[in-house]
């Protein structure tokens, strides 16, 4: 089954020379974390746990 493309991306770069990963959601928001699961729940959390850029309160 397929749910067709929603244009949501999300990326993980890993920072060379440490054991950190650092994510960008596709709303902006970023996150740093040594663990990919921790990274990996925050990205498919959405939204909760992170604000779009420009969203600060």
């Amino acid at each position: 089954m397929s749910t067709g493309a929603t244009g949501e991306i999300y990326r993980i770069d890993w920072l060379p020379g440490t054991d950190v990963l650092h994510g960008t959601c596709h709303c902006g928001a970023e996150h740093s974390a040594q663990d990919p699961v921790e990274m990996w729940e925050w990205m498919l959390g959405h939204p909760e746990g992170h604000e779009p850029r420009g969203n600060a309160s």
